[in-house]
């Protein structure tokens, strides 16, 4: 079933709401901006990285089931075959549209996840100061400089190489480019060239200062086999930020919300409860 509501279109499947809204956006007009919300209660908002939005359905899920909360997963414009308007090309960008649709959803004490470039969205978003924004999570966060600990730039690795650095044990999750169909290769193929245009740098080097103003709560999470973002990276980050915790999981990598999803919870929930 469609309906039409304030924001856009909204289609229920499964228990998740796919909903799009179109949101103010300077230059722009408006940017229409895919969302997918499941369960009900305390909000948290889920900013995914790289991998695209299907990083995060399985966590979503999960933690919407496990606690009974709303988790709110948007798509980044240009990720998955959405679309992009030219002025929208900047990790702050990002940042700000975010904004909106908090405002837009009415919604208060959400807890802000960001998982790699997510994690970079949700710094800015942090810096932002919206009085709707209770903690943030950075997973495996991208976006500031750390001499001697490198992000890489994942648009010259191959995907094998990509799965390489993101998983303690990537056999599982490693995938043969001839199994995939068409669609499949074009959303991954959109995918890179959104993230190119987003951080064709991976970092900005006025981030750690700016750090420095964020008045929230933040955790800081690494995964102790992370070859993109190492813990040394992930310690440097809570470091720039006033309070910020730092928390290493073991035996996982980038992307824990795939390959350990339990572990990543229970650290979330945790840090989540101690903050109450």
């Amino acid at each position: 079933m469609v309906e039409k509501v304030e924001s856009g279109t909204k289609k229920e499947k499964g228990g998740v709401s796919s909903n799009t809204y179109q949101l103010p956006f300077p230059g722009a007009g408006a940017v229409d901006l895919a969302v997918e919300e499941r369960g009900g209660g305390q909000p948290f908002l889920l900013l995914h990285g790289g991998a695209g939005p299907a990083s995060m359905t399985r966590f979503a899920t999960l933690l919407a089931e496990r606690h009974q909360v709303r988790a709110i997963t948007p798509t980044h414009p240009g990720f998955a075959r959405t679309k992009r308007p030219d002025e929208m090309k900047s990790v702050q960008g990002l940042a700000q549209l975010y904004y909106e649709l908090l405002d837009r959803l009415g919604v208060s004490d959400v807890t802000v996840i960001g998982n790699s470039i997510g994690g970079w969205i949700a710094s800015e978003l942090a810096l932002l100061a919206s009085p709707r924004v209770s903690r943030v999570v950075l997973v495996d966060a991208g976006g500031i400089e750390v001499p001697g600990h490198p992000i890489p730039d994942t648009s010259k690795l191959t995907l094998d190489e990509i799965m390489s650095l993101s998983y303690h044990n990537p056999e599982p999750f490693r995938v043969n480019p001839a199994t995939l169909n068409d669609d499949q290769r074009a959303i991954m193929a959109s995918n890179r060239a959104a993230l190119q245009v987003y951080a064709p740098q991976m970092t900005d080097p006025t981030l750690a200062g700016r750090l420095a103003s964020v008045a929230v709560p933040v955790l800081v999470i690494s995964g102790e086999s992370d070859r993109i973002a190492d813990p040394e990276y992930g310690r440097a980050y809570a470091a720039a930020i006033p309070g910020a915790k730092f928390e290493l999981l073991a035996g996982t990598g980038h992307v824990p919300q795939i390959e350990t999803p339990e572990l990543l919870l229970e650290t979330i929930w945790n840090y989540g409860q101690q903050k109450r």
